[in-house]
């Protein structure tokens, strides 16, 4: 069972999931970032992944590569090799000046060196199965399938999940819950719904009725200690954070208190 999904409630509190790395401290979804959120103790990492326009799957949030990079276009319509000449680090700082947009296969090396973390893999956009299918099978090549949840916001993405990675657990990413949100969750068969914090704080009741449904409830993006002790009482299983490190000794200075 991975550390996202343990078998019993985690005794120090929800599970820590560094967003696109430590991104408070190093460049989004750069290698710099997973470093920095392993160093940290992060037991998770959560990552996106997109398809070039030669259809190799790379780790960027945006559509586009402007927000992260010197470069301007669509990921779709940049080939690999440009896309990987980008400087990724100068915008976040000039210490990190150079850092490169990983691929998705520099991600799962990574992951296979670190023993200790888990991966929390999101689908942007709209992905087939046959598309999926070169990513799920470095997964599993790296021995990750053990440590591995895939999801995404687009249910069809989902569901093609389920078809091409049946034996991974799987999450259904969601921004406010919608209505139907646990008759969605049965029929993509996932694991964990994951909607925006301010979701989960304005209805805490959300977090009993998806444990009743036998899911897990992971959160994003919560950053301020305000937001963690309101997730904390709710019960969330894991909370997405862009300052794990914070967000450890938040958790561990919680519990030292509670022994007093």
């Amino acid at each position: 069972m991975t550390t996202l999904l343990p078998d019993a409630p985690h005794p120090a509190g929800p599970v820590v999931v560094a967003h696109r790395g430590y991104c408070a401290v190093a460049p989004q979804n750069t290698l710099v970032a997973f470093e920095a959120a392993w160093r940290a103790g992060a037991p998770a990492l959560e990552l996106d992944v997109r398809l070039t326009a030669d259809g190799v799957p790379v780790v960027i949030h945006d559509p586009v590569v402007e927000r992260v990079s010197d470069g301007v276009g669509a990921v779709d319509e940049l080939d690999a090799a440009t896309v990987r000449g980008l400087d990724a680090g100068s915008r976040f700082s000039p210490v990190h000046a150079g850092q490169r947009i990983p691929t998705f296969a520099q991600a799962v090396d990574f992951l296979a060196d670190r023993p200790g973390m888990d991966l929390l893999c999101e689908y942007k956009g709209l992905w087939t199965p046959e598309q999926l299918a070169p990513t799920i099978a470095a997964i599993d090549a790296a021995g990750l399938s053990g440590r591995t949840i895939v999801q995404g916001f687009d249910r069809r993405t989902v569901a093609a999940l389920r078809q091409a990675a049946h034996h991974l657990p799987r999450g259904y990413l969601c921004e406010d819950a919608p209505a139907d949100l646990f008759e969605a969750a049965a029929e993509l068969g996932v694991v964990t719904v994951n909607p925006a914090v301010a979701a989960v704080l304005a209805d805490p009741g959300l977090v009993a009725t998806a444990h009743g449904a036998g899911l897990r409830v992971m959160p994003w993006t919560s950053n301020e200690t305000s937001e963690w002790e309101g997730l904390v009482a709710a019960g969330v299983d894991a909370i997405i954070t862009d300052r794990p490190g914070e967000l450890r000794g938040w958790l561990a200075g919680r519990a030292g208190t509670a022994l007093r």
